[in-house]
């Protein structure tokens, strides 16, 4: 062991600065905080979207548009999905279990069927929603649409 080898134990000493601890440290007075001002105060805290003063940026900008609290997000299913599906797993009725067992969705979500496709098959169909187009083109076949 020689005395240019020596060093501190792991985690023994601090790298940041000790401000604030007299004019010796060099970091004393005003402790890096400048003159005056909110900044230099005790209690600071920063206001989310504070401009100095100047109108902020959120009020600056015109609104547009509006978010309707009760819109109500469907998962998609057509007509000829259904056909497929029916075909594939000779089904005749269909309602969310099937889709999920498919993997055309997770069970969660509302499902609405829409009149896209044609329809051969007569189903009984269950799902959150239907179109008319859709309700009509079941119904036409000879199936029947259940709301759930």
């Amino acid at each position: 062991m020689k005395l240019n080898t020596l060093k501190p134990a792991e985690g023994s000493t601090h790298s940041r600065r000790r401000i604030g601890r007299g004019p010796g440290s060099g970091l004393g007075g005003t402790s890096t905080r400048g003159h005056k001002g909110a900044k230099a105060r005790s209690g600071y805290k920063r206001k989310i979207g504070f401009e100095g003063g100047q109108m902020p940026l959120q009020r600056r900008v015109p609104k547009s548009g509006f978010k309707n609290i009760n819109h109500k997000e469907y998962f998609v299913v057509n007509l000829s999905t259904l056909q497929k599906l029916a075909e594939e797993k000779n089904l005749t009725k269909i309602g969310i279990a099937e889709l999920v067992s498919a993997g055309f969705t997770n069970g969660k979500e509302l499902v609405k069927v829409l009149g896209n496709g044609e329809l051969k098959a007569k189903l009984e169909v269950e799902a959150n929603a239907f179109s008319k187009t859709a309700d009509e083109a079941i119904k036409a076949v000879g199936g029947n649409t259940t709301i759930i």
